[in-house]
């Protein structure tokens, strides 16, 4: 069902008071089959995959195998999808990029980072979006400033519609729906690691730091592009990939 961009600006100010499984249960029936969720399959992940499976149980969940994730990552990823019967689609970097990054792979994390989550995140997820109508995405305003200005229903590349269906949840509740559920929790120290990315662009916080400060530490970076204006792009610049 396609939506105006005033009945979707209309319904994302309803949508504030609403609880995650009520605007969930709105998207599984205005857009299946044309629906699909991320997942990054981290603790936080848990209670949003929780909640839509109950309602959907065989949406599609988009992972994006990087290449680089933590090997607990990728292990919680296999045993999530054993126990809970998901249907996972793993998403890789487009062939083209294979030589290129045998060549200089490795060290793109460090060398230009923005470039680094191009390849291995927005282009993948851009394709796997094409002819699909609307995206669940676990985002929440309290962990980025660029996530603080967004909107629970905004359309983004070629009509594509992304919910965010906890945008309003906090991480105490996040914690709080974990511990009532009893939910699998990612096997690295959730006091250490609250957020969980590449393992060459996450490290372990320190006490009274932000829950993200250790994505892409000492960089001015805090979004991998998913959730900003280069996820709406096509063909990029240069401009787009100098480090922020």
């Amino acid at each position: 069902m396609k939506f105006t961009p005033t009945e979707i600006e209309t319904l994302s100010e309803e949508f504030e008071k609403s609880s995650p499984q009520e605007i969930v249960t709105w998207a599984v029936e205005n857009f299946c089959p044309d629906l699909a969720m991320s997942s990054s399959f981290q603790s936080q992940s848990m209670p949003l995959l929780h909640i839509t499976r109950q309602i959907h149980p065989k949406i599609r969940v988009f992972f994006l195998d990087t290449g680089m994730h933590f090997w607990d990552t990728l292990i919680f990823r296999e045993r999530l999808e054993e126990i809970w019967q998901l249907n996972i689609v793993d998403l890789y970097p487009d062939a083209s990029w294979r030589t290129f990054l045998r060549h200089f792979g490795q060290d793109l994390p460090e060398t230009d980072p923005d470039l680094c989550c191009y390849i291995r995140k927005v282009q993948p997820m851009q394709k796997a979006m094409e002819g699909l109508s609307a995206w669940i995405t676990g985002i929440r305003r309290d962990q980025t400033e660029n996530r603080a200005r967004t909107k629970i229903l905004k359309y983004t590349r070629d009509g594509l519609l992304r919910i965010a269906p906890l945008l309003n949840w906090t991480g105490e509740q996040i914690t709080n729906y974990i511990a009532e559920n009893d939910l699998p929790r990612h096997p690295l120290p959730a006091e250490l690691y609250p957020s969980i990315g590449c393992k060459p662009c996450t490290r372990p916080i320190q006490p009274g730091e932000n829950t993200r400060a250790g994505r892409w530490s000492g960089r001015n970076k805090t979004e991998c592009g998913l959730h900003t204006e280069m996820f709406n792009k096509n063909r990029l610049t240069d401009e787009d990939f100098k480090l922020r």
